[in-house]
């Protein structure tokens, strides 16, 4: 099988599977290469690489016996990053982190976020008014806002 220009044996392919199919990178993007990776060990290069890593910004980098395997990322393609626990997603030719993108969440079978409201104005008018909850409610609101639930 060819990998990257060169051939290499069914353990070197099943590496490079494996750095495609379920990709676990070790920390977010860094551009020089460690100096004593484990078999394994899968890096995003960053920006600006060095040494062996040179020329391959924003490759996948993995470490096996027989040296650094690099992959071009695809559009869509995610990554789990070990030191931090976020997702890294390969998004319009660059590498987003701790961002997740999706229509609603569902938790227990239950819708709990769906998309953007439209704005909910804060509360005016009444023949009684009650300071107190109108101020709770400008807080909720304000929260929500904030949080990007609701249009301001």
């Amino acid at each position: 099988m060819a990998c990257a220009g060169r051939n290499i044996n069914s353990r070197g392919a099943l590496q490079a599977l494996d750095s495609l199919v379920a990709p676990a990178i070790e920390i977010v993007p860094q551009n020089a290469p460690p100096v004593a990776p484990a078999s394994g060990n899968c890096f995003v290069v960053g920006s600006a690489p060095t040494g062996a890593w040179a020329g391959k910004a924003g490759q996948l980098a993995s470490w096996a016996a027989g040296g650094w395997r690099f992959q071009s990322p695809v559009e869509g393609l995610a990554v789990f990053v070990k030191s931090t626990g976020l997702r890294a997603e390969y998004r319009s030719g660059a590498w987003e982190f701790g961002v997740v993108r999706t229509g609603s969440v569902i938790i227990g079978g239950v819708e709990v976020v769906s998309t953007r409201s439209a704005a909910i104005p804060s509360p005016t008018g009444g023949a009684t008014i009650d300071s107190a909850a109108r101020g709770t409610i400008d807080q909720i609101l304000a929260a929500l806002r904030h949080h990007g639930l609701i249009d301001s």
